[in-house]
């Protein structure tokens, strides 16, 4: 009785996850709020154990990567710079964290978990794992020359500030697919030395801690968040019009990632790690079709948890409300499209 209890459980939590942890984080905030240092260790391992699932050597770069890439950073950087211009002529803009949120909702990294979703809508895994690198590798580069340009840090100049930036996030993204890619390389190294024939390979429960790693950053997060938004002095209406904004990024970026993949499909697709694929049937058979759904889930599904710590940590407070958001509104989209691939529609 008691292991059926404890499936049906670990059942309920795996379909609900992130509503119990943004329960969970906004009822306990005085308390999870407290371990918010934690959580650059968190990402850092999230991604690292993300990473260790594909074979560096496996991947390859496609023409939808580069374009998918520019329009990102395009976006972002257009967006910011177009709210501020007209933020004099229009009252409910004036405040900087609306253009710093609507900002970070395009720059921030596709989400580890994106390859996962990809792969059970019928994408490619393999193609969207590249992309994740990619933009993960390009947010590592940008935000210490755009942020500290936007939003000084005080009593720093902004090749300081920049070189902080850039030695705390590129340590934070690319480290874990360094450290990855040295333990597979050691791994194999050792196993040939040994004559053996076995390779590298993530055993499945340790694949799944991504996903619970995932949820205990977004308890934290909410419960920092729910901080600020209950004992910070903020514009209300700036608050409404940023989750208005984080809802047109989210929904922008899927329609344009999606057009993206379908008018330049990969050529090839690889050999995917796949947990599940929800519905066999209703995979798309094309190429074009198979990279309409891997580049819409790639420039639509983002790293918000690490882009809340971005925006907290180096803008204004009220910018993280845009990622925040963005996560819930993202997350309810793919759980729409889980759905209907589950129904075969």
């Amino acid at each position: 009785m008691f292991c059926k209890f404890m499936r049906s459980l670990l059942a309920f939590l795996n379909r609900n996850a992130l509503f119990v942890a943004i329960v969970v984080g906004a009822v306990g905030f005085p308390f999870f709020r407290r371990l918010t240092p934690a959580l650059p260790t968190l990402i850092f391992f999230m991604l690292f154990f993300t990473f260790c699932k594909v074979n560096p050597l496996d991947l390859r770069l496609h023409k939808w990567h580069g374009l998918a890439l520019l329009i990102q950073v395009v976006l972002a950087i257009g967006t910011y710079f177009a709210l501020r211009a007209i933020a004099p002529a229009v009252s409910f803009l004036q405040d900087p964290a609306i253009a710093e949120a609507a900002m970070i909702c395009f720059l921030q990294p596709t989400a580890t978990a994106a390859p996962i979703i990809a792969g059970k809508l019928g994408g490619s895994i393999q193609n969207l794992t590249m992309y994740t690198l990619v933009s993960n590798f390009a947010t590592a580069l940008i935000v210490p020359v755009f942020f500290p340009y936007i939003h000084p840090i005080a009593d720093f100049s902004f090749s300081v500030a920049a070189w902080l930036i850039l030695r705390k996030v590129g340590s934070l993204l690319v480290g874990p697919f360094v450290l990855a890619w040295a333990l597979r390389l050691l791994y194999d190294a050792v196993q040939r030395h040994k004559g053996s024939e076995q390779r590298f390979y993530l055993p499945y429960a340790w694949a799944q801690l991504p996903y619970y790693i995932w949820a205990i950053t977004i308890v934290i997060l909410m419960g920092d968040m729910v901080h600020t938004l209950v004992y910070d002095t903020h514009n209300v209406l700036s608050a409404v019009v940023i989750c208005i904004a984080a809802l047109v990024a989210c929904l922008l970026q899927f329609v344009i990632g999606r057009e993206l993949g379908y008018r330049f499909p990969a050529s090839s697709h690889g050999k995917d790690y796949q947990d599940v694929v929800i519905n066999p049937a209703t995979a798309p058979k094309t190429p074009s079709g198979i990279s309409r759904i891997t580049a819409g889930q790639a420039l639509g599904q983002k790293n918000t948890t690490l882009a809340i710590w971005m925006a907290q940590t180096y803008l204004s407070p009220l910018a993280a409300l845009g990622p925040a958001a963005y996560m819930i509104i993202q997350n309810l989209f793919n759980a729409r499209q889980l759905r209907s691939a589950a129904r075969g529609l």
